[in-house]
């Protein structure tokens, strides 16, 4: 049975970057499981996925247009200190919700000093050219559950 819309798709992967440094693994984990063609995952891992088959193995390097998009330098911006009451020891690398006016969104430190916190709202992939190691597990057809909800349900039940 081949990959194609409304078929769920279980892949095992490892994830690295341009310098070849591992970002993610499924392996020694279950597969990672998903609806296709309803975007669930970026996509030009799931243009790749389109028509591959249990068992096959393949490398794909995806363009940051076709991941998490470019780099965005106007979702860096300097907020004052004290818009963070109450947060001891701010660093690089932390990360809170913030709202603006998208909605929620998740913000990363990048730097402090004694005025400023400058976040950074781009996903931590945006820009980063991305290389993934893929082997397919299965594939099968969705349940009409699966359809409606419009995700693949792990075995087992539900993981709302």
């Amino acid at each position: 049975m081949q990959i194609d819309k409304n078929r769920v798709v279980s892949f095992d992967y490892t994830l690295t970057d341009d310098q070849g440094q591992m970002l993610d693994s499924s392996r020694g984990k279950e597969p990672l499981v998903y609806l296709h063609g309803v975007g669930g995952i970026i996509p030009g891992l799931e243009e790749a996925m389109q028509g591959k088959k249990k068992g096959e193995e393949f490398q794909i390097k995806i363009a940051p247009e076709k991941a998490y998009g470019p780099r965005d330098e106007a979702l860096v911006q300097a907020v004052p200190r004290e818009r963070f009451q109450g947060v001891e020891n701010i660093h690089p690398g932390m990360q809170f919700q913030a709202k603006g006016s998208a909605g929620q969104r998740v913000v990363t430190v990048a730097k402090v000093d004694d005025q400023h916190v400058t976040v950074d709202a781009n996903h931590p992939l945006a820009g980063v050219t991305l290389t993934f190691d893929v082997k397919i597990v299965e594939v099968r057809d969705a349940t009409e559950e699966e359809l409606s909800h419009g995700h693949a349900h792990a075995p087992g039940g539900h993981h709302h």
